[in-house]
């Protein structure tokens, strides 16, 4: 885990996302823990963004959409934050896990 700034978040996940492979991902969350966003990867080489804290979603986008995608939902989640946390996950099952709040 690794607070990240902001200003560089969409470099640092898709830099992440080319050593990950399915069924792994990547989690961002916010410095409380209780807002963010979970891309995972799929075998047919889309990602799967879920969203959840002021807005529940989940869609299923080409890997081409990631930066315009995942861009709206950082500035709907991160509003103000600086640092986010960026968790790399090896399965979907760890995103069920219960997180420490601050």
């Amino acid at each position: 885990m690794a607070l990240v700034n902001i200003a560089t978040l969409l470099t640092d996940v898709k830099r992440s996302l080319k050593n990950i492979s399915f069924p792994g991902g990547i989690e961002l969350l916010s410095y409380k823990r209780n807002r963010g966003i979970a891309i995972l990867t799929r075998e047919d080489l889309t990602l799967e963004l879920r969203e959840f804290g002021y807005k529940e979603q989940e869609i299923v986008i080409p890997e081409n959409r990631l930066t315009k995608e995942l861009k709206t939902m950082i500035k709907r989640e991160f509003p103000r934050s600086r640092k986010v946390r960026l968790i790399k996950i090896s399965h979907p099952e760890e995103l069920e896990r219960v997180h420490q709040k601050i």
